[in-house]
């Protein structure tokens, strides 16, 4: 069974639903603590990266529609879809679409997603990546309008949890994104008060307006905040003293961070983290555009 989780839950219900089991596969030994540590301190990891590396990216699309991503971050999975429908918009903003966010975890991607059992780590996910989003403006909901006060068009994306081995955040960022951008919805035309949507075998199909393009980039805190890691593992998440999220484009502009309890950070240390994750966001961005490209390429040798 699936558990879904909405964009809009309150903080209120934040408490009822993390109530989470840990599952043995979750508890890390004190021996598997200690060597995790130690490997740290000199520069290593337990799945042989460096400090600051991430894991090895990969990005898949279905060959059939546009919008549906299947992103890896070693071995984390994340799935993620976009869906457009045409709908009324809200007296108050006429103009405007919508954008809509949904998350799933099923417990095939980790024992602790049971239904009615959701940690609040688990809520955080589509709260760090939907304010990366939407407060950094990056999808322009009043391209969205079709005719002012009558329609509009309603985006709706969904990310499917699939394997959870850390750092659940950033593999999903990358998905929705990647998703918003590979996504085509159906021509329309106005005639009068007319409305027409035209399919994409009569006329070809068009992409959302996306102004930039916000990546998040994670970091572990080991010993009050004198280690960091960047992109930790679900190990090394288990016994990390903080997390940091900082989510940027690649005009090294800062979308939102996030820092929630743990160990506190110095401005040095977050300036270091933000100047890393502009790195890495540079380097991320240039593999989403070059997957995006190639599928595309692709596309268009399949139709001619």
């Amino acid at each position: 069974m699936n558990t879904t989780i909405n964009s809009s839950l309150t903080t209120t219900t934040i408490p009822m639903l993390a109530r989470a089991i840990l599952k043995p596969e979750s508890v890390v030994s004190l021996n598997e603590s200690k060597f995790v540590l130690e490997a740290v301190k000199e520069n290593l990891r337990i799945d042989g990266r460096k400090l600051y590396d991430f894991r090895t990216l990969k990005i898949s699309f279905e060959e059939e529609i546009t919008g549906n991503v299947e992103v890896k971050l070693g071995e984390t999975r994340v799935i993620a879809s976009v869906k457009a429908e045409i709908v009324e918009p809200f007296p108050d903003r006429p103009t405007e679409g919508f954008f809509n966010f949904n998350v799933e975890f099923s417990p095939m991607a980790d024992p602790n997603f049971e239904s009615n059992r959701i940690t609040e780590s688990a809520i955080e996910v589509g709260r760090v990546i939907e304010r990366g989003l939407r407060e950094s403006r990056a999808i322009d909901s009043e391209a969205l309008c079709i005719i002012a006060s009558e329609k509009v068009w309603s985006v709706r994306c969904d990310i499917h949890i699939v394997d959870n081995n850390g750092n659940l955040i950033d593999c999903a960022s990358i998905a929705v994104i990647t998703a918003l951008l590979h996504f085509r919805r159906e021509s329309v035309s106005v005639n009068g008060s007319q409305l027409t949507v035209h399919p994409i075998s009569e006329k070809e199909s068009v992409p959302l307006s996306v102004h930039h393009v916000p990546v998040c980039v994670t970091f572990g805190f080991f010993g009050e905040g004198n280690t960091m890691v960047v992109d930790p593992i679900l190990k090394e998440e288990l016994i990390l003293d903080g997390k940091m999220t900082i989510t940027l484009n690649s005009h090294r502009e800062i979308c939102a961070i996030q820092k929630a309890g743990g160990t506190a950070v110095s401005q040095e240390l977050v300036m270091q983290c933000i100047r890393i994750a502009a790195v890495k966001v540079e380097e991320i961005s240039e593999k989403i555009q070059t997957a995006i490209k190639s599928d595309a390429d692709k596309r268009a040798r399949l139709r001619s």
